[in-house]
């Protein structure tokens, strides 16, 4: 078995060369970070105080951490003695690299740049989009977090959610609610006019203006279908929408108006 001599002056040396250069790069690095999550900090305050759109605050926030960062970890390495050029070359070789292994997640980075310079939809606002409905929590740099009705968390990557079709039922101040109501064949058609317009009229909730529609919408099998239209604002189309359901079972049971529902009738015959 070879024997290896400790050589104490090759140490020295090395100590004495390289580490000043160490000690100035761990400082850096650690005083560095620590900078960088004070003005992170500061960045995300000044954004809540100020009109920026609630969307941009996460992304912009993100960003100037992320930035800020490599810009300590190139500062500590220069310290080193490492030369930057030849660096900033190979990193340029390994971020060619990794963005081709990693190209859903630039895509997505840039529908998130998208989403924000486009606006198709902001913070609050209630999307169906990728086959999920919910409130937009949170636009980050990757994913859209979103809150669905029953309070469960859906997370959406930018990229299909920038160049795919969406909905937003936010966007528009007014909706429109729309309903089909059947009554019997032998009912009278203007008094489930008059009965539905006095609904309408004792809903403060419904517009006036676009004026409410009714017409005979279609002569099924079982009933006559009249389609009944009306204007609100976006906030209160649920609420008007089964509150309504619920008003045109109970009057119309009241003023004599049949609901329609399929029946069969089953004649018997016995063969002599």
């Amino acid at each position: 078995m070879e024997d290896f001599s400790f050589n104490t002056d090759m140490l020295m040396s090395f100590v004495m060369t390289y580490g000043p250069n160490l000690i100035k790069a761990i400082a850096v690095l650690v005083i560095g970070l620590w900078v960088v999550k004070i003005i992170v900090g500061v960045v995300k305050r000044v954004l809540k105080k100020s009109e920026v759109d609630s969307s941009l605050k996460g992304f912009l926030s993100s960003l100037v951490s992320i930035l800020l960062k490599v810009m300590v970890y190139i500062t500590a390495l220069g310290m080193l003695g490492i030369e930057m050029t030849s660096f900033i070359a190979i990193l340029g070789a390994a971020g060619l690299a990794v963005g081709l292994a990693l190209s859903g997640t630039l895509q997505n980075f840039a529908g998130g740049v998208m989403i924000l310079f486009f606006k198709p939809f902001k913070v609050g606002d209630f999307i169906d989009a990728q086959g999920h409905s919910g409130s937009v929590k949170e636009i980050q740099i990757f994913v859209t977090v979103l809150t669905t009705p029953d309070n469960k968390t859906i997370i959406i990557p930018n990229g299909p959610l920038a160049t795919n079709s969406l909905t937003n039922y936010s966007a528009q101040p007014r909706r429109r609610v729309d309903w089909t109501f059947g009554i019997g064949y032998g009912d009278d058609v203007d008094k489930a006019y008059e009965v539905l317009k006095k609904l309408i009229d004792g809903d403060e909730r419904i517009l006036k203006d676009p004026e409410p529609f009714m017409a005979v919408s279609e002569l099924a099998d079982s009933s006559v279908n009249i389609v009944v239209r009306v204007w609100v604002e976006a906030g209160d189309y649920w609420s008007v929408h089964f509150r309504m359901n619920e008003e045109v079972y109970k009057t119309f049971d009241k003023e004599g108006l049949s609901i329609p529902f399929p029946q069969r009738d089953l004649h018997i015959f016995q063969e002599n």
